[in-house]
């Protein structure tokens, strides 16, 4: 399915409104409506989302500044094209300041207007790019094993219906790369890809970062804001965790999954998108229905089609190649020894694949030489798992030699810490933690930090 492009035409001159959508409704790109008043034009913004609007500055009562202030106010991606017989210094200053995107003088050539409107689509696709910044993740699968290859290759069949996708596996396997891969393999993948992680907000920023907000309609809401489920219309919207959406907001998110229909905070105005929703969580939604947490409709409407991720631990002959794949991101001079990979094969990485990448990035950082060895690899359990008869009995934990898992994580904070000069948004990143939860282990673990103007 290719999203057609929305274009609205305004316009007192009937003649005019009917000559563009003929001229455009003859490419299949796009699809048309036309307003003949300003008032017209806004009562079918409140009910659609117009990637490119037309619009006749001189117009009675209601003219052309007023719906481009109206559209910039409540759908700031739209781009605006002035139609106007003559530009005037005073109205393109005016309308410029406004944020309309370009000028066409009446009457038009027909390879300018359309020129025009394509350079408009690619300027808003660039406004979404910037404001969504679609996480900049490689979408990289790395497996070779059976079980692995069995679930990537359901993923890329079911990637061409229209179904909805539920994405199960524990933390850190890998969920939101199955969500773009099923994505990439659609017919929407051209069309945004937009990721929510519903663990992350409460529940009224959960529902105005979904469906938008007027402006007024809470304390902080200063301006109108478009929701994410706008800016993915036509594409695919990821719903990550979305067994963590309070029992309160689960409604409105049935209502649209049922209808494509949705409300913004504090408004009135019934609109309708078009997304294909993949979601995923860490939790047994089947579990939570039982226990009253969350809808048994809404586990139904999400769960048309399914994947289980595998976690680590069951294929473990993975592990040399995401090792491989880790290290060449981070590193070009530095390798691990056999004994150390060996130290990572025995481990069951509760953690999964993230849990890894955030060793071998902690090891890179950590080890003084071009060789990790056992010793620069610092995992949560203190390397619990009984180590091989490979490995380094000097440098590995034995069980009489085992700390406290407190003292572990502590010391490897304080580690990472200094590797960036004290700094705590890169040392959370590193960590693959939030500055908060960073700020609250530093206080639990009593770690001096020094001031910024100290020397270390």
């Amino acid at each position: 399915m290719s999203k057609k492009h929305r274009v609205l035409v305004v316009d007192d001159e009937e003649s005019i409104t009917y000559l563009v959508k003929t001229e455009l409704e003859d490419l299949p790109e796009f699809e048309v409506d036309t307003a003949l008043s300003g008032s017209d034009a806004i009562n079918l913004i409140q009910s659609k989302v117009y990637d490119v609007v037309l619009l006749d500055v001189k117009m009675p009562r209601i003219g052309g500044v007023e719906v481009l202030r109206y559209i910039k106010d409540h759908t700031p991606t739209t781009q605006v094209i002035i139609l106007t017989n003559v530009v005037d210094v005073k109205t393109a200053i005016e309308t410029t300041k406004l944020g309309a995107y370009d000028f066409i003088s009446k009457p038009y050539e027909s390879a300018e207007l359309l020129a025009t409107v394509r350079r408009a689509l690619e300027h808003k696709q660039l406004l979404i790019d910037k404001e969504v910044n679609q996480l900049g993740r490689p979408s990289e699968l790395i497996g070779e094993c059976q079980i692995f290859k069995d679930i990537v290759n359901k993923a890329i069949k079911l990637a061409s219906s229209e179904a909805f996708v539920l994405i199960q596996g524990a933390s850190g396997t890998g969920k939101e790369l199955f969500a773009r891969l099923v994505h990439q393999h659609s017919t929407r993948k051209d069309q945004p890809f937009i990721a929510v992680n519903c663990a992350a907000m409460p529940d009224q920023l959960l529902e105005s970062e979904l469906f938008g907000h007027e402006k007024g309609s809470f304390t902080s809401a200063v301006k109108t804001k478009q929701g994410l489920v706008e800016v993915a219309d036509g594409g695919t919207l990821f719903l990550d965790e979305v067994g963590d959406i309070s029992i309160t907001t689960q409604p409105k998110l049935l209502r649209f999954l049922e209808t494509g229909e949705f409300r913004r905070v504090g408004g009135t105005s019934t609109r309708m998108v078009d997304v294909r929703v993949v979601s995923a969580t860490n939790k047994n939604l089947q579990e939570e229905v039982k226990a009253n947490r969350f809808r048994e409709d809404l586990l139904y409407r999400l769960n048309v089609v399914s994947l289980r991720l595998p976690n680590l631990k069951e294929r473990k002959e993975d592990i040399p190649l995401l090792v491989e794949s880790f290290l060449s991101r981070k590193t070009k001079t530095k390798y691990l020894s056999p004994e150390a990979l060996q130290v990572l094969v025995s481990y069951d990485w509760p953690g999964n694949v993230r849990e890894l990448e955030h060793v071998i990035e902690g090891a890179v950082a950590l080890s003084h030489s071009d060789i990790v060895e056992p010793k620069d690899l610092w995992m949560n359990v203190a390397l619990s798992s009984a180590p091989s008869a490979t490995a380094d009995s000097s440098q590995v934990p034995t069980a009489d030699k085992l700390i406290k898992m407190e003292d572990v994580e502590k010391l490897y904070i304080e580690r990472i810490l200094k590797h960036h000069k004290w700094n705590r948004v890169k040392t959370a990143a590193t960590l693959g933690m939030t500055p908060k939860t960073l700020y609250l282990k530093i206080k639990r673990y009593k770690i001096q930090v020094p001031r910024l103007d100290t020397p270390e």
